[in-house]
């Protein structure tokens, strides 16, 4: 006999609902909203559950099998969106659009209440205070290409929708993962086939979309109509792939806020030879604003960092990210400074009314983005108002810094918002306006009788609940209120019976576990009359709250401006406080490749050495045109690592607008800086550390100017001996006649030191170290020549290798020195290298090849069988030609 086929059965209407949703919802999870409650189901539910560590139930059957289920209350949602936005998900919010009353009134007493996402939630179009550190810029970004072969350049439109921020950039290929490394955005767009050049690929962990959605055509369309202009002309000549990517995260924010734009201000077209580039590999080694393992703490940003507001940290951060190339730039960022530094009754001044400041650009972003609330107007009034108290403090400066001078004007101009706002908002507005009572009492007359109404309704039913007490003899009777009865009375069960009698004046409602609900007409009268006048003065709040979110709307431009004069104030007058409190002094910048740096620190090593009760031993830098190359040796711990990272450190806060940790110092602009400090494996892509630490190199040495600053450490320590030396030797000879850049060369090769016979810029340093009662001192001071030796047998003590291991090292020690000084070592041989430039002509000068540049032009797959055979006979004739 055979079996009954299973016949799928129609889902129910609320679940053909969802399914639709989810499928317009693509690959995000979505939360359905369910009442008090957003409900995930399916695979959704699983991925939610473990996730947030919430129970996995079940409801109902699709397809003959029980449907997966998890839920979030309502009012909890956004703790456990940050849980799910950090875990990489994104999450597509589906809201009830209609009450369940009307949808009663549209479809009768089984209709389904009406559904739509309203909003994707993105790691990158986050504008809520709770998902967002206040301390820390929150980029979107999107990349896009043109041009092909050496023609191709790509373009990168970046925004933090919390403040509103736009910048535009045209990069070469080569320079994307320093650009995306400057950012570091929550989350990353761009086309699925991009070719970001040398066979790279999409950024890792990007958002890829169909290239259609990076059209230069439809971006220049879709920022006109963003910005309202006819041309862009105005706001500088974009290539096609700055269009593309801007058009890009410009219908990406669309969709995630389906229809509703955030704020967003005129893009600021970037140019990447504005500021110093740094890559990725370079920030991490030197922890500028996160250190290895992703935290705040512990890096150069932590250390610097003495801003009081959560805007000024973002931008001090920004400053830090993409030092500037300007020197006039420099220069006026240095001045306001320097006049926060050498007045401290002013500094302290502002800085204690930076404190009281809330977050304006944040504020406003919120309410630009339609997610803002009385509480973001009120921000917006008290911020503004400071602003202008700013404004009269700050205005009595004789003869301000021309920076200060540009900022003045622009923290004023509100009045009449202000104004508007103290009127109309109370001193300390809320978050939920379902309550109401945001609107000042004395702002609107009818309101103001409404909450009268209201008032005189409550307070009659007070004096109900007395007469109910005294008509019945039940001193415990209340007058109650919920969300489902209303108002109505409730006493104890025992006391219940003589309310329920027919002539009792009280109707029964309701019975629960030890109490009873009753209802009177005289109570259902005034409940009336308070919930009426209630409901009459929430509309009227609303209606208000629109009108004064327009009014701020109306000024957002001016707005944005202010909010980023106050940062740039906080950040000045933070540097000031920090110069103060380390000793540090003003850079002073040359028009030639110098690095003339006395007394230099490294601030984060200073402050952990401090922290231990030591004192940090500063070192004297001075590279010039003449002698650009320093190479340093010296035992390990004695202070290279340090060194070297320290004087990076005071080119990066020079250049970003920072006194320095030195006692002086006089710079010549950098305008690239690389570091290769420290390696680790990268195993997601198949490298090993000496790999990883080789494609650094071989970046360094394609991409360094002669004004550049280079730091390298330990270059060709992760191979062989020779093999590193030889690599390490080529690698100096390379940086001195080619790159001919500012380079800081750490290294234990002593062999390298006979490079100073031969390169007459380079110089030799060591960090000075002695032996005392057979213990290692480490001095970690710089001294000029070469190191007498390693210590590293020492150095392996300290660390507390065993007795016998590290006697058996000092007798093979022993050996190994007596075979170098009968052969001659390590660098035997070297003394007929010829010079570098002479190898690299000869390089180049190699005859041609004839039979190889054949072969490579063979296009395998596209050869017939003759044509194949008439090949072999034509490579064979090239072959006896070429012979000698």
């Amino acid at each position: 006999m055979l079996a009954k086929p299973v016949v799928a059965s129609a889902p129910t209407p609320m679940m053909a609902q969802y399914l639709a949703l989810k499928a317009a919802a693509n690959d995000c999870l979505l939360f359905y909203r369910m009442g008090d409650f957003f409900e995930l189901f399916f695979d959704d539910a699983r991925l939610a559950s473990a996730c947030l560590d919430i129970a996995l139930t079940a409801r109902g059957e699709h397809d003959g099998a029980p449907i997966p289920m998890c839920g979030v209350p309502v009012h909890a949602a956004e703790a456990y969106l940050q849980r799910l936005i950090k875990a990489g998900h994104r999450v597509a919010i589906a809201e009830q659009t209609e009450s369940p009353a009307d949808a009663k009134k549209r479809m009768g007493s089984k209709a389904l209440v009406n559904r739509a996402i309203v909003r994707v939630v993105t790691a990158g179009t986050l504008t809520e205070e709770a998902l967002l550190d206040s301390r820390t810029a929150n980029w979107l970004v999107a990349v896009a290409s043109a041009g092909q072969g050496s023609d191709r350049q790509l373009g990168l439109a970046a925004a933090d929708i919390s403040t509103g921020r736009f910048e535009i950039t045209a990069l070469a290929p080569h320079a994307l993962d320093a650009e995306l490394a400057r950012l570091d955005a929550a989350e990353t767009v761009a086309p699925d086939d991009l070719d970001a050049g040398s066979g790279q690929g999409p950024p890792a962990n990007a958002v890829l979309w169909p290239r259609e959605n990076f059209d230069s055509v439809k971006g220049e369309a879709r920022l006109k109509a963003l910005l309202g202009v006819a041309t862009l002309d105005g706001f500088g000549a974009f290539s096609r792939a700055e269009l593309a990517a801007a058009g890009a995260l410009i219908t990406y924010l669309d969709r995630a806020g389906q229809g509703n734009l955030p704020f967003l201000q005129p893009p600021r077209r970037r140019v990447v030879s504005d500021h110093m580039m740094i890559d990725a590999a370079t920030r991490e080694s030197l922890e500028i604003t996160l250190t290895q393992t992703g935290v705040r703490k512990g890096s150069l940003l932590d250390s610097v960092d003495r801003t009081v507001t959560g805007a000024g940290a973002r931008l001090l951060a920004a400053d830090l990210s993409a030092p500037l190339t300007d020197r006039g730039m420099i220069e006026d960022r240095l001045d306001l400074v320097g006049l926060f530094s050498g007045d401290a009754a002013l500094r302290e001044r502002l800085r204690s009314s930076l404190r009281a400041l809330p977050d304006v650009g944040r504020a406003l972003g919120r309410l630009v983005a339609g997610r803002g609330s009385p509480r973001d107007l009120g921000q917006l009034r008290d911020g503004l108002d400071q602003a202008a108290m700013l404004h009269a403090m700050l205005q009595r400066i004789g003869q301000p810094p021309a920076l200060l001078g540009a900022l003045l004007p622009i923290l004023i101009g509100h009045a009449q918002l202000i104004d508007l706002l103290r009127r109309a908002l109370i001193a300390s507005p809320p978050i939920d306006t379902a309550q109401g009572g945001y609107i000042a009492e004395g702002y609107d007359v009818a309101l103001d009788a409404l909450r009268g109404q209201g008032g005189e309704g409550r307070r009659a039913i007070a004096a109900l609940e007395e007469r109910y007490r005294a008509q019945t003899g039940i001193a415990s009777l209340r007058i109650k209120h919920n969300g489902v009865l209303g108002y109505h009375i409730e006493v104890q069960a025992k006391h219940a019976d003589p309310l329920m009698a027919v002539d009792s004046g009280f109707t029964h409602r309701q019975t629960l576990a030890g109490v009873v609900r009753f209802n009177a007409p005289d109570l259902h009268e005034h409940a009336t009359q308070v919930g009426q006048s209630g409901a009459h003065a929430l509309a009227a709040e609303a209606a208000h709250l629109e009108e004064l979110i327009s009014a701020a709307l109306a000024r957002t431009a001016a707005i944005a401006a202010t909010a980023d004069a106050l940062a740039r104030l906080d950040v000045a007058s933070a540097l000031a406080e920090r110069s103060a409190e380390g000793g540090w002094t003003r850079p002073h910048f040359e028009s030639h490749s110098c690095f003339d740096v006395r007394g230099g620190r490294h601030p984060v090593v200073e402050a952990a050495v401090a922290a231990q009760g030591g004192r940090f031993v500063a070192n004297d830098c001075c590279l010039s045109e003449t002698g650009r190359l320093w190479l340093v040796t010296g035992p390990n711990m004695g202070g290279k690592s340090t060194f070297l990272r320290q004087n990076a450190a005071i080119a990066i806060l020079a250049q970003a607008g920072s006194p320095v940790p030195a006692e002086s110092a006089k710079l010549g602009i950098v305008d690239r800086l690389f570091s290769r400090v420290g390696a680790s494996d990268n195993l997601a892509r198949g490298r090993s550390t000496f790999m990883v630490e080789m494609v650094e190199t071989a970046a360094i040495l394609a991409q360094a100017t002669e004004r550049s600053f280079v730091i390298l450490d330990e270059v060709g320590r992760g191979t062989s001996t020779y093999d590193g030396l030889a690599i390490a030797w080529a690698v100096v000879e390379a940086v001195h006649d080619i790159n001919r850049c500012r380079c800081l060369f750490a290294t234990h090769y002593h062999e390298l030191t006979r490079l100073a016979e031969k390169l007459d810029a380079l110089s030799l340093h060591h960090v000075r170290a002695r032996e005392w009662k057979g213990e290692l001192v480490l001095l970690h001071e710089l001294a000029d020549g070469p190191a007498d030796r390693s210590y590293g047998i020492a150095v392996a003590k300290l660390a507390g290798l065993p007795p016998v291991v590290l006697g058996r090292a000092r007798d093979v020690l022993k050996r190994l020195e007596a075979g170098r000084a009968a052969t001659g070592g390590l660098a035997a041989g070297l003394d007929d290298l010829p010079l570098f430039a002479a190898a690299a002509a000869m390089e180049q000068e190699a005859p041609a090849d004839p039979l190889r540049d054949a072969v490579d032009a063979i296009d395998v797959d596209a050869l017939s069988p003759r044509e194949a055979l008439d090949l072999v006979y034509r490579l064979k004739r090239i072959a006896g030609e070429t012979q000698p």
